[in-house]
């Protein structure tokens, strides 16, 4: 049995403390009551969307399991998604003059996965990938998926302390980057670190403070020290490597990691949340399931990603998704532009649109927005932080965005756990996060006692299920600290779940005010502070007591003041 560097001990299921019943024996009352309930129909055309309940009056909810979980390789999967539909367009880069047919997309990912084991990488070594939206990241994303090797998602605004940190701690043994974005010089930032790197033999770095970095691979350009990411393909464009990868291919298992990536750092230095082919592979397919993209055809199926590849809901929600529908994935920038992505919609006739509510209000108030044709446009997904009603209506109404859903997850997640259906209304797609996910368990706990709460009172939400990061690379403590011996993650966001199985992030458990001997959570501020018609952004700091308001352009109402003009 493979032992990872998270060391995750497995015990017994839904335990209890003494006195305190645990999970299991306060569901098994309640578990007669829930099944004469049932599940509820949801009313759609051509799909089935019962949605679960929770069980016995307390939050506890657990989603529907008729559907299979895939126990398959991102390279598995980028192989069926090949034969079944080659000639579709899989990814277009409009700034790089990218476009790519799915079996096309297959024949550089080949190449490229053979390439970097020709250089020496080896299953299980970490690839950190850091620079911005571009063709070399989605084929580094799935060629080092395809060889084995773990894909570490560095952030492209690293500098150097902060880049070394995390190269550092998964032991990175390659990097890749462009030479510079705008103001980001990559190769210089990682000179300050990697002194040695500049007269290095390229493939065969020895860095005194990167111990076990020992490859560097240029997107764009030849640099001192480096390898050229476009000799790295053309060396693995050899029938002999090709074959090499093709047996290497039948020792990965879909349940190896694949992806690192570091936690924003909330409770402290960030840590790498280690994720398998089977995490995400699974969670991008139930995504799209509840975008009802199985329903759609190939016009239909063009998906707008101006969200990060760094992060999980561009790398799953983005990436993946269009690796298990057959969509195309359009990067309409290297980094957020509203602007772009107008282009980008009006111009390859896109259908679904990720983005957070900031992205979304810049779209919705570019000077120019009525002279773009978004006719084309049908849903998508929204996340990242709460959306009030005004804004929700106005994508939907504005952006033609009839079926857009609210989404909700965590890094170590895979991303998501809950979600909306196209057809939950305007209020529930403001006021909570949707709806569970299949085959995923949400609880919400009393935060002292660690018992389930009442439906409609507040707790730290605790998810279990496949979609469950394998721990966090190196740190078996924190792994530990984090998910339990019952196997319950641990998200330290505070939850409300009503009757309905709705849920709803009211705040993170170390961000709450106690005033009076009562609970404040920030989302309960920002929520109030947003009723008033001259506010567009807030936010809490609780670190400095402090509360930020950004003023909106005019003096009339929410819907008006995010309206394009």
């Amino acid at each position: 049995m493979a032992i990872y560097p998270w060391g995750l001990r497995l015990g017994r299921l839904c335990a209890g403390s003494p006195g305190v019943p645990g999970t299991r024996a306060v569901l098994a009352r309640a578990w007669q009551e829930a099944r004469l309930q049932g599940a509820r129909p949801l009313s759609s055309a051509g799909a089935d969307r019962t949605v679960p309940l929770p069980v016995g009056g307390l939050s506890y909810i657990q989603g529907l399991t008729r559907q299979r979980l895939i126990n398959k390789t991102v390279g598995q999967c980028l192989e069926a998604i090949a034969q079944r539909v080659p000639d579709r367009e899989a990814l277009v880069v409009p700034q790089e003059n990218i476009r790519l047919t799915f079996a096309q997309l297959k024949e550089e990912v080949d190449k490229a996965a053979s390439g970097l084991l020709s250089i020496g990488l080896r299953k299980g070594d970490r690839l950190g990938m850091w620079g911005p939206n571009s063709y070399a990241w989605v084929l580094m994303q799935l060629a080092t998926a395809q060889a084995g090797i773990i894909l570490v998602s560095v952030n492209p605004a690293y500098q150097a302390m902060e880049l070394e940190y995390a190269l550092k701690k998964v032991g990175c043994k390659a990097v890749t980057f462009p030479k510079q974005f705008k103001t980001q010089q990559y190769y210089n930032i990682l000179k300050q670190i990697c002194p040695e790197l500049e007269k290095a033999q390229p493939g065969a770095l020895k860095s005194q403070r990167l111990p076990d970095l020992t490859t560097v691979i240029s997107v764009d350009d030849p640099l001192p020290g480096t390898l050229l990411l476009d000799e790295v393909v053309a060396a693995g464009s050899t029938e002999q490597h090709l074959a090499r990868l093709r047996y290497s291919q039948k020792f990965l298992s879909c349940h190896d990691p694949i992806n690192i990536q570091f936690t924003s750092g909330t409770t402290g230095s960030p840590k790498g949340a280690t994720l398998s082919h089977y995490n995400i592979v699974n969670n991008s397919n139930m995504i799209g399931d509840r975008l009802r993209l199985h329903l759609k055809t190939s016009e239909d199926l063009r998906i707008i990603l101006p969200s990060p590849l760094y992060h999980c809901l561009g790398s799953v929600g983005g990436t993946m998704v269009s690796l298990m529908y057959g969509a195309t994935l359009i990067l309409p920038c290297p980094t957020f532009d509203g602007k772009k992505a107008l282009e980008a919609i009006s111009k390859e006739r896109g259908t679904i649109l990720y983005g957070t509510p900031t992205m979304f209000v810049d779209i919705l108030n570019q000077p120019d927005f009525s002279s773009y044709d978004i006719s084309s446009m049908c849903g998508g997904v929204i996340a990242g932080s709460p959306a009030p009603p005004e804004l929700i209506r106005a994508i939907i109404d504005k952006l033609n965005m009839k079926e857009l859903v609210v989404a909700y997850g965590t890094t170590e997640n895979s991303p998501v756990t809950f979600m909306n259906f196209a057809e939950d209304t305007v209020e529930q797609k403001a006021e909570s996060v949707g709806r569970i996910m299949p085959h995923t368990e949400a609880q919400i706990v009393d935060m002292k006692t660690g018992t389930l709460a009442e439906l409609n009172t507040s707790g730290e939400l605790c998810i279990r299920g496949y979609c469950v990061m394998l721990g966090y690379w190196g740190e078996p403590q924190k792994t530990e600290e984090a998910i339990g011996q019952d196997k319950w993650y641990h998200t330290g966001d505070i939850a409300v779940m009503d009757n309905q199985g709705f849920c709803k992030i009211v705040g993170r458990s170390k961000d709450m005010i106690i005033r009076g001997g009562e609970n404040i959570y920030p989302a309960e501020l920002e929520d109030f502070f947003h009723t008033h018609p001259q506010v567009q952004e807030k936010g809490v700091d609780i670190k400095h007591f402090s509360l930020y308001l950004l003023r909106k352009r005019t003096l009339s109402n929410i819907a008006t003041a995010i309206s394009p003009t």
